[in-house]
């Protein structure tokens, strides 16, 4: 187990786990994140030893004409990571609520 910064991506990704996202396909889609900042997230979360993972088993997936998918849970250190990712997650919500809207340069 390593330990892990908790960026807004990070913390982000965490969250929506513990909110029920089991698949990495579903976190990417729930956190509107690119396939290359979901995943990589993903696995340095469980490298951390804040998520689990297992693939499920080969014949579920072709009883539905589908490829494995991989299945990411909370562990309990993720559990008690979530006030951090939650202090985050306030952090940047109150830094973005406090900049001015962006200006076109229209009139």
């Amino acid at each position: 187990m390593g330990s892990v910064r908790m960026t807004q991506i990070t913390a982000l990704v965490l969250k929506i786990v513990a909110a029920g996202y089991r698949y990495g396909f579903d976190v990417m889609e729930a956190c509107d994140l690119p396939s290359g900042t979901a995943y990589p997230a993903l696995r340095r979360l469980e490298r951390a030893g804040l998520l689990k993972s297992r693939w499920e088993k080969a014949a579920e997936a072709y009883a539905d004409g589908r490829p494995r998918r991989r299945t990411y849970e909370l562990t309990t250190a993720g559990l008690d990571a979530l006030p951090e990712a939650e202090r985050k997650l306030a952090e940047v919500r109150r830094l973005l609520g406090d900049l001015p809207p962006a200006s076109t340069g229209k009139a």
